[in-house]
């Protein structure tokens, strides 16, 4: 089963490792594997904002009052479940940087992103709006709009961040 880099988030996967960490310290058990995991895992999110935030800056695209499109809020492709989105890290940390971001997903729903997060998503895309872009979900609809498609949302100078390995390393400016 082939494994690639992304944001770790879900009802139970944000859940369990907590739960089987309080169980084993009970019992007179430090399982620091887990909680090494936990921790790389709780900081996903800030590592990502700050990544696109350091190339943007080499890009010479300025951030502040820059607009970004998260394409994806859901934990997982093809699926309506935001439960313990861990795409909601992204947005606060960027929002620190004075970035606007905007957040497009069409398999959330919207009332829900709104009533559980205070998000509002963008039904509409337009192209030439935006500093950077990041597939943040591999939903079939966008593997489906393309690359190509994708960078016509963007202004003439733009990054991809390309957090679920959808397009070749080659053809993004920025891969996890």
């Amino acid at each position: 089963m082939p494994f690639t880099p992304g944001l770790v988030g879900g009802h139970c996967i944000g859940v369990d490792p907590y739960y089987l960490t309080h169980k084993a310290q009970e019992v007179g058990y430090y399982p620091e594997v887990i909680l090494a995991g936990q921790r790389i895992n709780d900081g996903m999110g800030g590592y990502v904002a700050n990544q696109l935030i350091k190339n943007m800056i080499r890009a010479h695209i300025n951030v502040d009052m820059s607009v970004v499109l998260l394409m994806g809020l859901t934990f997982k492709e093809n699926c309506p479940d935001l439960r313990n989105t861990r795409i909601i890290d992204i947005i606060f940390e960027l929002r620190q940087f004075g970035v606007r971001v905007e957040v497009h997903d069409p398999w959330a729903a919207s009332a829900e992103a709104n009533e559980i997060y205070g998000i509002e998503l963008t039904k509409d895309l337009q192209p030439g709006k935006y500093d950077a872009v990041i597939l943040a979900v591999a939903h079939d609809e966008y593997r489906e709009l393309g690359l190509s498609e994708i960078r016509k949302l963007g202004k003439p100078a733009h990054l991809i961040y390309d957090l679920k390995s959808v397009f070749d390393k080659e053809q993004v400016e920025i891969r996890l």
